[in-house]
């Protein structure tokens, strides 16, 4: 029932973040920010339906729910509470940028404000930013970054350095360092070391059910929460049994 479903989802969430602090004036505790934005993430589609389901399904739930844009607004203030929902280092691990789109291409230059910028993906253009995804050896999320569409991947390396001498990442040819590879990473070419293609299933699970191939966000922050939710609750689908 949907109402086991929320409570599940917050008993899981509230164990991790029982120990945030808490704003004197504010209408919800940390832990069900982070639990609506989980939903937010695992469904898949856009603010509005999801805030119809909240008031629909959830409302003697969260009976101090504020209004939409305010609980958007709120949602990218605790979005460094999902960094312990990151899987622990393991001794093999997997590292792998994925392209995002944000904007069609003929709606680029429009405003100054945009976000997204020119860039390649899976060989093909787009409009947008781009992700970078450290896995763990059974396919859970250990840490990501984000940057534009224009960013080379020689950027993302203190991804491992964070874990260096804990685990052994493996990445594909196309993910040198500007200034020398970390000790732990081993760069495989085509038709060797297979265990790193684990990451195409992960990026193939979050465009499939999360929907995260092309998001709708404009802003950095609230970019920057849905990937940091979407990651979180890719985790604990996945790690749900243990």
């Amino acid at each position: 029932m949907t109402v086991e479903l929320i409570t599940a989802w917050f008993s899981e969430v509230d164990e991790q973040l029982h120990a945030l602090p808490t704003h004197p004036e504010a209408h919800l505790w940390p832990s069900e920010v982070v639990t609506v934005g989980l939903w937010h993430a695992l469904t898949g589609g856009g603010n509005r339906p999801l805030y119809r389901w909240l008031t629909r399904d959830s409302r003697p739930l969260l009976p101090r729910l504020p209004e939409r844009t305010r609980l958007l607004r709120l949602l990218t203030t605790p979005r460094d509470g999902t960094r312990a929902f990151w899987a622990a280092p393991t001794v093999l691990g997997v590292i792998d940028p994925d392209g995002i789109g944000l904007i069609h291409p003929r709606r680029e230059g429009r405003s100054p404000q945009q976000l997204g910028r020119t860039g390649l993906s899976t060989h093909r253009w787009m409009v947008g930013g781009q992700r970078c995804l450290l896995l763990k050896q059974w396919g859970v999320i250990g840490g990501w970054a984000c940057a534009t569409a224009t960013v080379a991947d020689n950027p993302f390396p203190w991804l491992m350095q964070q874990v260096d001498g804990r685990m052994s990442v493996l990445s594909d040819t196309g993910f040198p360092a500007a200034a020398g590879d970390p000790a732990n990473l081993t760069r495989c070419p085509r038709g060797a070391w297979e265990d790193w293609m684990l990451v195409e299933t992960v990026l193939a699970r979050l465009t499939l059910v999360c929907h995260r191939k092309q998001v709708r966000h404009r802003g950095g922050a609230y970019w920057q929460a849905c990937l940091a939710f979407t990651m979180a609750a890719f985790n604990v689908v996945v790690q749900w049994y243990g």
